[in-house]
């Protein structure tokens, strides 16, 4: 049985074999305080044979020489790409794509900028899609929320929260929040929902109108000339 996986280029549902995943493995001492270290390279092959792509990541175990065994991981690293970011269509503003691009790569280097990107595209689309303008992101949140679900409008309110930790300094400077990578990986994640509940759906929304305009337009057209006829 495979493992179900999503290919961070393509972003199709894949079926992982034997034969997509390469590991390379290397267990050394570094020292004697710090013992065994496993470093394991992993490179996978996107079996969708419309990408092909390969993703490339490094991860640092701790190992036990006795027995043989992997501990816990101590780093990871994805290289390529550099983070599980996805493509998004044209019809979505440049400059909301370019925040959700940045929020990816530096999810795990830097959680709480990535946090305070994702508050700034959240904002951006509040103003972009549903025109709201305030000055304020905690007035046009408030403005949303007749126009939004309730759990939508909640998470996007706890963005907003989150987000202004790195968007403005607290009364004391001592003062430190940590947003950890897990965490700014639910704000990326809640920006991913939007553009498909938002952009997305309202594309695919207008191009099924378009066509039951055009199929009405056609047997329109068709009863006109049938009765021309007779």
């Amino acid at each position: 049985m495979g493992k179900l996986w999503t290919c961070p280029y393509c972003v199709h549902d894949c079926t992982l074999g034997t034969e997509d995943i390469i590991r390379f493995s290397s267990r050394n001492q570094v020292s004697k305080e710090y013992g065994y270290y496993q470093v394991e390279l992993t490179i996978i092959v996107c079996p969708n044979p419309e990408c092909r792509k390969q993703i490339i990541s490094l991860a640092i175990h701790e190992a036990n020489i006795v027995t043989g065994t992997t501990g816990k991981r101590l780093y990871s690293w994805q290289l390529e790409p550099e983070s599980n970011q996805k493509p998004w269509p044209d019809y979505i503003p440049l400059q909301l794509r370019n925040d959700y691009s940045e929020a990816c790569l530096i999810q795990t280097k830097s959680p709480k900028a990535s946090a305070t990107l994702s508050r700034r595209c959240i904002q951006g689309m509040i103003r972009d899609f549903w025109g709201i303008q305030k000055g304020r992101l905690v007035d046009e949140v408030n403005e949303l929320h007749t126009r939004v679900d309730s759990a939508t409008w909640e998470a996007i309110d706890s963005v907003r929260k989150v987000g202004n930790i790195g968007a403005h300094m607290e009364k004391d400077v001592n003062l430190i929040i940590d947003v950890e990578p897990e965490e700014a990986g639910l704000l990326i994640w809640l920006i991913e929902t939007l553009f498909k509940d938002w952009y997305v759906a309202r594309d695919e929304k207008q191009k099924r109108m378009s066509k039951l305009k055009e199929l009405a337009q056609s047997k329109t057209s068709l009863k006109s000339n049938s009765q021309q006829k007779t």
